[in-house]
């Protein structure tokens, strides 16, 4: 497929080419299951499709409810796609079903080939650093128990010292202002800080860094470190991430605010954020959600949260997740998610409202476009909703028992950068573009171009439309 391209010299007649031939597959695949050219093309057809839809109605019931129906979701969100693989081996149309299994793939492949060719639209691209001297007086914060250890286990400490790093360790049996000693480092001259740890240590000095424009170092000590992830930052050896202080490059990206307080990822509320919130979540994650999300789903102990994305409304969520700047795809709990770019200047804001097996079954079948998932971008979010008990009352519901304005009164549960909270309500979330100096590596090899989201009326355009100079579509 690159060869293809290449081979005229116009990357925007080989994208074209490569959008026609996706077409041409994704049709081909249809046409052979419904003109009966393969074996049972039908069968295949429509038990694959029941197949899908009783499978994420048993998720559905698995996760939203207890006792024997939960034994059936789960009973059945195996079984469907079991079942359907045992009838085309029986039936004899395993061979149908993967033709059109083959031809579906090529038509994906030849469409995501498409989509990551300039074809004069305007496309995200990963921001490029300048070099910076050295910094001279370095302040590294550093927690011991992130991420299982690191900080012992890779020697960050010793190999930030011999570069030239003044560390600071943070007592594990002690509650630390992480805030207050990166002001303390800034206030005795520090001009550079730094984080080994998790994300949420990394947002609050990252604060201090913009508040004062200085250079900001993440090292991946953490568990997860999705902030390190999209800066192209090797998860694996946090070691690598202090090589900044002696050959890196700088840029600048945006730094996310909610009621005041910086996060670098994301801003959970609803169904997770009530999860995180319970005492037993860090010890037990999968047993703690899998107790606590049929109360949540089914409305009974979870909030409902309205929200307004710059004018658009959302109401009535079950879950409602908050990104600096939006994901490529939206699953940003996926282990391979990433934001394309972290200097757009926008929140990306995915809302998800299911409200039984049949929704459920919906947004497995049609993705992006159910109507239980939006999924957006936005200057402002602000998100209200049922507060938690205060004072013995339920200060965020309405005389009538449904969520609004009056929740300014509640606090609600919001897990920032994975960190449990409570906020007044209403939470507003906001950006302040190119508002952090980011030092890295210069030899990042985690910089990785992500997957662009699948949009088949984006291929459509593309295979037959001819872009204008003008207008770059």
């Amino acid at each position: 497929m690159t060869v293809m391209g290449s081979r005229s010299g116009d990357p925007v007649a080989g994208a074209r080419r490569l959008a026609r031939g996706a077409l041409a597959a994704a049709a081909a695949a249809v046409l052979f299951l419904l003109t009966g050219l393969g074996n049972g093309g039908m069968v295949v057809l429509l038990s694959g499709l029941v197949g899908l839809v009783c499978s994420a109605a048993g998720i559905w019931w698995f996760l939203a409810h207890r006792g024997p129906l939960r034994v059936f979701g789960g009973l059945l969100a195996v079984g469907a796609p079991v079942a359907v693989l045992t009838l085309y081996v029986v039936g004899g149309l395993w061979l149908t079903a993967l033709v059109a299994l083959g031809l579906w793939g090529v038509a994906l492949l030849c469409a995501r080939a498409a989509l990551r060719r300039p074809v004069g639209e305007r496309e995200p691209t990963r921001t490029r650093g300048e070099r910076r001297p050295r910094p001279r007086r370095p302040v590294l914060i550093m927690n011991p128990k992130s991420g299982g250890g690191k900080v012992a286990r890779f020697g960050l400490v010793e190999r930030a010292e011999k570069l030239g790093a003044r560390v600071v360790l943070l007592d594990p049996g002690a509650e630390t202002d992480v805030t207050a000693l990166a002001r303390k480092a800034v206030s005795e001259g520090a001009d550079l800080l730094g984080v080994a740890g998790g994300d949420g240590t990394q947002a609050l000095v990252a604060a201090v860094a913009a508040e004062h424009d200085l250079p900001f170092l993440v090292v991946s000590a953490g568990t997860r470190n999705h902030f390190a992830l999209d800066l192209g930052l090797d998860r694996t050896d946090p070691a690598s991430c202090l090589d900044a202080l002696v050959d890196g490059e700088e840029f600048r990206v945006d730094l996310g605010s909610v009621s005041g307080r910086p996060f670098v990822n994301t801003v959970s509320f609803g169904v997770y954020a009530d999860v995180v919130q319970h005492p037993d979540y860090r010890d037990a994650k999968a047993g703690t959600a899998l107790d606590l999300l049929p109360d949540l789903l089914q409305g009974g102990e979870g909030d409902r949260l309205d929200a307004i994305a710059d004018g658009h409304r959302l109401p009535a969520q079950q879950a409602l997740l908050v990104s600096n700047n939006p994901y490529a795809a939206p699953d940003p709990f996926a282990a391979a998610a990433r934001r394309p770019r972290l200097d757009g200047g926008e929140l990306g804001v995915i809302a998800i409202r299911v409200e039984g097996a049949a929704q459920a079954a919906e947004l497995a079948v049609r993705g992006t476009q159910a109507a239980g998932l939006n999924v957006l971008t936005a200057a402002r979010v602000e998100v209200t909703g049922k507060a938690v008990r205060v004072g013995g009352g339920d200060a965020g519901s309405g005389s009538d028992g449904t969520s609004g304005r009056s929740g300014a009164r509640g606090l609600i549960p919001v897990a920032v950068d994975g960190e449990a909270l409570i906020l007044p309500t209403p939470v507003v979330c906001t950006l302040r573009p190119g508002a952090l100096r980011v030092l890295v590596p210069r030899h990042r090899p985690g910089v990785i171009e992500p997957q662009p989201p699948m949009d088949w009326r984006r291929i459509t355009r593309l295979a037959f439309h001819h872009p204008s100079p003008r207008s770059g579509t």
